[in-house]
């Protein structure tokens, strides 16, 4: 049976949202994320308007080195970048409406992030139209979503959730962009390796050294070459190179993993300060798993040195929990090696830490966690 998939992605969101929210912003450059203070700031960029992207800006860079980005321009004539702290309450009470709306216009609808989701279509007034009755709900969409928000929105349309997900990059901002079945492998083939959602930096270095810089080229490789390079990934990474993907729309949100991050004001191993904050990260995550009525069997942290050196570690647990004691414990119990030779033999201070857990699964009800943890710590 034939798919048809939409995939909404949100423009620039929580930029997008404070220039919607703040007049004295509309046409600046904006920078959501940490502090830049005055080129010294610790964190990252979490989005950059398309403004600020024009300067070399963009999500997950040193807030540092976009601060530089910004004087640079200023030097040039251009505006400065107007460094913002994140606003989430806000971001997510805008993504909760944009949602709600999305559902009642959907067969099924999974929400992939705060700012992304899914249609499926599978309902039809007339089976021989379609793609045409598809493109007519993504242009309604397009139009309530930029009247009832002011703000504006990317979507692709494809035969699976991977060409949906590709094609709504392909035109930012506002784009239409719509891949038919026929269409797949000429639109897959001239474009960059990291186009595949999966293939990060290292996975194409790697590809790089085999001269596979394109899509097309990748389909060449044999599925028992990948393996080998990549393990079960290259199997995967060979099935979505030829634009093949059988993940279904699922109609609930599901989070793959809640965490957070801490850059410090300054580089330390002071050990009482690094436990102290650790305890207090762990309350955070504590509370974002209650909330969202979740489990948790895998506690990983990442740990990332003055010199930008990063380690990760992880440990999975017999059972699923939502034990803020079994947390904290299991966080430190990874993090004091990192204290002393076992982890950090050169002594190297500390930059960033942060917290993740996985393996989730549904367990308690939503909105439990803040009254719990309120009634544990007082």
């Amino acid at each position: 049976m034939e798919r048809i998939v939409l995939h909404i992605d949100m423009d620039a969101f929580f930029a997008a949202v404070e220039e919607r929210d703040k007049p004295r912003l509309k046409g600046q450059p904006i920078v959501v994320g940490a502090d830049p203070k005055g080129g010294a700031g610790r964190g990252v960029v979490s989005t950059a308007n398309y403004k600020a992207r024009e300067y070399g800006i963009h999500s997950a860079q040193p807030i540092s080195i976009a601060w530089r980005l910004s004087e640079e321009a200023a030097r040039k004539g251009k505006p400065r970048a107007v460094f913002l702290e994140p606003d989430f309450k806000a971001y997510s009470r805008v993504s909760k409406a944009i949602m709600d709306y999305l559902r009642t216009k959907a067969d099924i609808l999974e929400q992939a992030s705060i700012d992304e989701a899914y249609i499926e279509k599978s309902k039809f007034k007339n089976q021989n139209a379609k793609w045409e009755e598809a493109i007519s709900l993504a242009k309604e969409i397009k139009e309530h979503i930029k009247k009832a928000q002011q703000l504006t929105c990317s979507i692709g349309i494809g035969p699976n959730k991977l060409i949906a997900k590709i094609a709504a990059g392909r035109q930012k901002p506002d784009g239409l962009t719509i891949v038919k079945p026929e269409e797949t492998q000429k639109f897959l083939d001239p474009l960059p390796v990291r186009e595949i959602p999966g293939i990060g930096p290292k996975s194409e270095e790697t590809l790089l050294k085999l001269g596979i810089t394109t899509i097309k080229q990748l389909q060449q490789l044999q599925r028992e070459q990948l393996s080998e390079l990549f393990g079960k990934w290259g199997e995967d990474m060979h099935l979505k190179a030829q634009g093949i993907d059988e993940s279904p729309v699922t109609a609930e949100y599901e989070a793959q993993s809640i965490g957070e991050q801490e850059t410090y004001e300054k580089d330390t191993l002071d050990s009482n300060f690094l436990v102290n904050r650790i305890k207090e990260l762990s309350k955070s995550v504590f509370v974002r798993v209650k909330e969202e009525g979740f489990l948790f069997r895998t506690i990983s942290i990442t740990v990332r040195f003055h010199d930008f050196e990063t380690k990760t570690r992880a440990h999975t647990l017999d059972k699923p929990t939502a034990d803020i004691t079994a947390l904290e414990h299991q966080a430190l119990q990874l993090f004091l090696p990192f204290l002393d030779s076992r982890e950090n033999p050169k002594k190297k201070l500390i930059r960033l830490f942060g917290m993740r857990v996985e393996k989730l699964v549904r367990g308690y009800p939503q909105g439990s966690g803040k009254n719990k943890l309120n009634k544990m710590l007082y």
